[in-house]
């Protein structure tokens, strides 16, 4: 069985996301979307919150091979636990590839665990920062957000 591991703070999750997983979907027989902490981030949305706004879209959308999780240990070491066979990364542009090739290269010396990229196609320049920067400035995002996230926040 081949599983992907889709890990990032997804605060929030957005459509560049939703992209990510739905071609990973077809790609492996399992994704696993991991909520991990980012010490350089203060979280702006509980992630329990978040797992189960996530789950909801994948139900909306009918994406049944997805699970979502929480964790808090290193990316690698989670996705060792949950035996996926190749960790997924969203890429958006060359500044993206440079510094997630970085990450992977780290990540394949401690674990052998590939990396597999995923272009975020015409959602490129979408990111969590700027859906946050957009909300406190009263803009509408409802066009970069699934309904269900859109509902919690």
């Amino acid at each position: 069985m081949k599983i992907g591991f889709y890990a990032g703070s997804f605060d929030p999750f957005t459509n560049g996301h939703l992209h990510v997983i739905k071609v990973s979907a077809q790609i492996f027989d399992k994704v696993i979307i991991g909520i991990g902490v980012n010490t350089a981030k203060k979280r702006k949305f509980d992630k329990n919150i978040m797992k189960e706004a996530i789950e909801k879209v994948l139900k909306s959308e009918k994406l049944t091979n997805i699970q979502v999780i929480t964790y808090s240990n290193l990316t690698v070491d989670c996705a060792i636990e949950n035996n996926a066979n190749f960790l997924i990364r969203g890429i958006r542009n060359g500044m993206d590839y440079d510094y997630e090739e970085n990450i992977a290269l780290i990540n394949e010396e401690i674990s052998n665990i590939d990396t597999i990229y995923v272009r975020a196609g015409r959602l490129g320049a979408l990111s969590s920062s700027m859906v946050i920067e957009l909300l406190q400035n009263g803009k509408d995002v409802s066009n970069l957000l699934p309904k269900e996230i859109l509902e919690i926040i």
